[in-house]
């Protein structure tokens, strides 16, 4: 089973959302995961709102730190705005998705970050090995 994690600052929105449409788009026959170079106190509100629109509950998810042992157990490694504080390790695919942070963002805008997550998440789905 390849595993997969997603890196943001906050690990409160981009991360957030694109862990719950994998793990939704792939019926969990993928190990998701994310975490954040400064995790925040919670998920942000307005992409919650956003994911449920997509009939996606990501609201129980809870902002993390990133360690190297995170980076370790996956086989790809998605960067979303947090530079180099992503541990290199060989033999990782790495990708860094340079996407908008929705931080203080209204929905409308929002939404249009949720949506480029979904398309990227679904060409990673196409690439994932077996």
């Amino acid at each position: 089973m390849a595993s997969v994690l997603f890196v943001c600052v906050h690990n409160a929105g981009r991360s957030q959302m694109a862990a719950g449409f994998l793990r939704e788009l792939t019926g969990g026959s993928v190990d998701v995961y994310s975490a954040g170079s400064e995790p925040a106190d919670a998920l942000n509100p307005v992409a919650v709102q956003a994911m449920l629109e997509e009939g996606i509950d990501i609201a129980g998810a809870i902002p993390r730190i990133l360690t190297p042992d995170a980076v370790l157990q996956a086989d790809v490694v998605i960067t979303m705005g947090c530079g180099d504080v992503c541990p290199v390790f060989p033999g990782k695919r790495y990708e860094d998705w340079e996407l908008t942070d929705p931080a203080g963002l209204d929905i409308v805008e929002v939404r249009a970050i949720r949506d480029e997550i979904r398309r990227r998440v679904e060409v990673l789905i196409s690439e994932l090995p077996e």
